[in-house]
């Protein structure tokens, strides 16, 4: 197994509580990962602890070999793990293009003085068109972000994503807030991004039939703790699985 990603012991409490308790869990390169659990299950605490948004009690985040429990999420952004939030995070009065394009010129290294020759930056612009046409938005490419439908605005937050190089995407339920009518084309973006094989996609979700025919592997939380982790069909039948969902469906947290 190449495992881009891991945990060893990853465990946070907050006060008394344990939201996290000791998960290891290997993330294989290139394939699509979910996690799933239900509401209070700490997929969110552990999403964050990965993306360093958290600092662990105890554990290891390990990317390519490499203990970065201690990194910032700047710093881990650098070394190729992007996160998105449930909370879109675009530059509203900016045109798509030019949202994708800075995102390209920050991972280039192309800063300020700059800017007022964009337009002769020719490798840049296409890199942002290429962006663009990867997550079904190319279309939409002079359109201001503020005017975008909540899932294009998802869409061009993956295209950042990309833009920036990541190697692992962090996708915290890409599909929250949607219309029943926007969730299909996030999924078939999450889809084109997991058939090309260059990018390692882990994914929270709530609702396991959203992701099964999208997931090559899931893993279970519950409780803060590691339930399950298996391929999707292995999931499914797992008669623990079905009791957490079950009769963990109605509590708050997240």
């Amino acid at each position: 197994m190449d495992t881009i990603l891991e945990t060893k012991e990853l465990t946070i409490a907050f006060g008394g509580h344990v939201a996290v308790s000791e998960v290891n869990i290997q993330i294989e390169r290139n394939k699509l990962k979910s996690i799933i659990g239900p509401n209070g299950a700490g997929k969110t605490t552990f999403f964050n602890m990965i993306s360093g948004q958290l600092k662990p009690t105890k554990g290891q985040v390990v990317f390519k070999g490499k203990d970065i429990t201690k990194m910032s999420p700047t710093d881990r952004t650098r070394m190729g793990i992007g996160r998105s939030f449930q909370i879109t995070n675009v530059f509203p009065h900016l045109t798509c293009h030019e949202n994708v394009r800075l995102a390209v010129q920050s991972q280039k290294g192309i800063f300020y003085n700059m800017l007022s020759h964009f337009t002769s930056l020719k490798e840049v612009n296409d890199k942002a068109t290429k962006f663009l046409e990867t997550v079904l938005l190319d279309n939409k490419a002079q359109e201001l972000a503020v005017n975008l439908a909540h899932g294009e605005k998802r869409k061009l937050e993956i295209a950042m994503l990309l833009a920036l190089e990541t190697e692992v995407l962090l996708l915290d339920e890409p599909t929250a807030g949607m219309s029943l009518e926007e969730v299909p084309m996030i999924l078939d973006v999450i889809r084109k991004i997991r058939d090309e094989r260059k990018r390692t996609i882990v994914l929270i979700e709530h609702k396991m039939d959203m992701i099964r025919d999208l997931s090559d592997s899931i893993m279970v939380l519950f409780h803060g703790k590691l339930l399950a982790d298996g391929d999707p069909e292995e999931i499914m039948k797992n008669e623990q699985v079905q009791k957490a969902y079950l009769g963990g469906l109605h509590n708050d947290a997240s």
